[in-house]
């Protein structure tokens, strides 16, 4: 059925409107997690999109604690036999497109722990000589030289975060967290005031005190609100890509995302765009969004 000339008109003006305020919007970037569900697609695929500005690379579950390191990419493949030094080249492919791969360790069902100072030392010299500009005799994701390490502490206590943060930044090593919305997070909340955190990408999600429910965002711009205040350099709102990746709630349609939440928090200073968890979710989420992010 053609359009009368007063509904293409109030078409165009809708149009308009929602591109300027994606244009209105400090630019910003979409992070994405990867690796822990089979099915999701290849690194090399994720960053094919053209949809990521970062892709955090999930989970070295097991550190710390004089436990031997565990690298656990779910079905993607076995570290315990060499058989994720193949991603090597998939993660430069990616950097090649100007995309950051960070390894995040931790979780939420890890088994990871800092006892002390000396221990979050030894727990950094791992990292940077296994997975950033350091050497090892074995690397698990072969010769690639990631671009930082991702904070996803949700156990573990909030001890000594703070000491592994400053001796990763010692090597010029970019950073990033993932908190909960809940402020301040009960595990980084030392690390964050070290003020080394180039990216914080807040998990507003399985969170009800802070996320988006009933329609209602005013819970989430509050804590929003937070977060902004922190040292962090970067705040991202960390959500869920589709409804059945966070069981306690916290997605957002995405016209609502653009049209109500998105221009109340992107003209802060430290906006720094949306992080989505998880790629296995994301099969439309991240194209619907990516315009104004």
């Amino acid at each position: 059925m053609a359009l009368s000339k007063t509904q293409a008109s109030a078409l165009s003006l809708s149009l308009l409107f929602i591109i300027s305020l994606c244009k209105s919007s400090q630019a910003g970037g979409i992070a994405i997690y990867w690796g822990q569900n089979g099915n999701e697609g290849t690194l090399a695929d994720t960053c094919n999109t053209g949809n990521y500005k970062f892709v955090n690379i999930a989970f070295l579950s097991a550190f710390g604690n004089g436990q031997a390191p565990v690298l656990n990419l779910a079905g993607h493949c076995d570290p315990s036999t060499n058989g994720c030094t193949g991603l090597s080249a998939e993660i430069k492919a990616c950097q090649a497109k100007n995309i950051e791969v960070l390894l995040s360790i931790g979780g939420g069902a890890g088994s990871y722990s800092l006892t002390s100072a000396d221990d979050a030392t030894q727990v950094a010299d791992y990292l940077w000589n296994n997975f950033l500009g350091g050497q090892a005799n074995s690397r698990p994701l072969g010769d690639a030289v990631l671009d930082g390490i991702d904070f996803d502490i949700e156990a573990g206590g909030g001890q000594f975060w703070d000491v592994l943060a400053r001796s990763l930044s010692g090597h010029g090593t970019k950073l990033a967290a993932a908190p909960q919305c809940p402020f301040p997070d009960a595990h980084l909340d030392g690390a964050i005031k070290t003020g080394l955190f180039d990216y914080v990408w807040v998990q507003f999600y399985n969170n009800p005190p802070c996320q988006f429910a009933n329609n209602n965002a005013a819970n989430l711009l509050s804590a929003w609100n937070q977060w902004t205040s922190t040292e962090a350099k970067q705040v991202f709102l960390g959500l869920p890509a589709a409804p059945e990746a966070a069981p306690s709630g916290g997605f957002i349609p995405a016209d609502i995302l653009k049209l109500q939440v998105l221009p109340n928090i992107n003209s802060s200073s430290k906006y720094g765009g949306v992080m989505l968890w998880s790629k296995y979710y994301d099969t439309g989420y991240s194209d619907s969004i990516k315009c104004c992010v």
